[in-house]
């Protein structure tokens, strides 16, 4: 079991985890698995500016350091960019940690591991490979002083887990915790929000081959008429895929534009959630809520919802889920 270097004291751990935003909620189980073995350990966290409001609903995580690398990077001549630059390493560099976790395995965040300070013989840890298909670049093992392997076939939501039960002498035996907030009947909602049950179309995603059929979503609307649908977007193109299938089902709604807080509370109160292999579905899957996760284009073994009974995964690369088959999935769910 790990102890703090030099004494009793609870240990200072910091995990660099800083986008995508399913990358980042595949992340937050390390979280409870630290603190759950070391009740007093003091975990921050260095995440990209736009997910900091997810990261911020773990209780756990005591500081956040918010990174702007997408931002930073359009106005790097600016001074005031330079500057706020500066701020983040120094904000990194103010603690002294026990163990640095980079999960993500990339050059940028193995310069961020590089920067951050450890306390003497404390531990920098990575990935000593990535999993099939990931972006991973192995120059940032030269960051690392503790490299640990996992199996090319790891689920997203496994990977970071078995780093730090690696490095920190635990075993990792328990279903996935995300530390998120239940659902409160009495919280108020927002005025967009529907005071009675809705579903939610997860439909949009950065990549045309993972989703699903127009036609698809307008079958499956009528099969679940007269329940209100919500249609989230996060671009023009999918602002106008949204309004097409809201065009052809009285029961379908398109929302306006969500903040990426909104949206979580939107994956939150929903009584049934079905979306592509995107963010915003594993999120609602992390929430617990009744989800169907499809996949049409992207491995299922690598993201897939297998915590819960309240989650339902349908499809594989090159074989998405028939209307009939989505459509049996949410009944079930909403019949229990």
């Amino acid at each position: 079991m790990a102890t703090r270097a030099g004494g009793g004291k609870p240990l200072n751990i910091l995990l660099v985890r800083v986008s995508s935003l399913g990358d980042v909620l595949h992340n937050l189980p390390m979280v409870a698995d630290i603190a759950r073995h070391f009740p007093d350990a003091n975990i921050d966290w260095v995440v990209e500016e736009g997910y900091v409001s997810l990261v911020r609903l773990n209780p756990r995580v005591r500081n956040i350091i918010p990174f702007a690398l997408r931002r930073w990077r359009k106005s790097l001549g600016k001074p005031e960019t330079r500057a706020e630059i500066k701020g983040f390493f120094r904000t990194l560099r103010a603690q002294q940690y026990d163990y640095v976790f980079d999960t993500q395995g990339l050059l940028k965040t193995g310069v961020i591991m590089g920067a951050a300070r450890v306390v003497k013989g404390g531990r920098k840890v990575g990935l000593a490979n990535g999993s099939e298909g990931s972006g991973y670049e192995g120059i940032s093992r030269v960051f690392h002083n503790l490299s640990i392997s996992t199996d090319p076939r790891t689920h997203a939501v496994a990977r970071g887990r078995i780093v730090a039960g690696a490095a920190l002498g635990y075993a990792v035996d328990t279903p996935a915790d995300f530390g998120l907030p239940p659902v409160s009947a009495d919280e108020a909602r927002p005025a967009w929000m529907p005071a009675e049950p809705y579903a939610v179309y997860f439909h949009g995603t950065a990549r045309d081959p993972k989703k699903w059929a127009p036609d698809n979503w307008i079958a499956l609307g009528r099969e679940l008429a007269p329940m209100t649908i919500l249609l989230p977007w996060g671009s023009p193109k999918e602002k106008a895929e949204a309004e097409h299938v809201a065009a052809a089902l009285p029961n379908a709604r398109v929302l306006p534009k969500l903040s990426m807080a909104d949206a979580m509370l939107l994956a939150r109160h929903a009584s049934l959630v079905i979306g592509v292999d995107t963010g915003l579905t594993h999120i609602a899957a992390a929430f617990v809520r009744p989800t169907v996760e499809i996949y049409a284009d992207s491995p299922r073994w690598k993201t897939e919802g297998n915590w819960s009974p309240r989650i339902i995964n349908l499809g594989d690369r090159g074989a998405p889920p028939s209307v009939p088959e989505v459509l049996a999935a949410a009944k079930s769910l909403l019949a229990s």
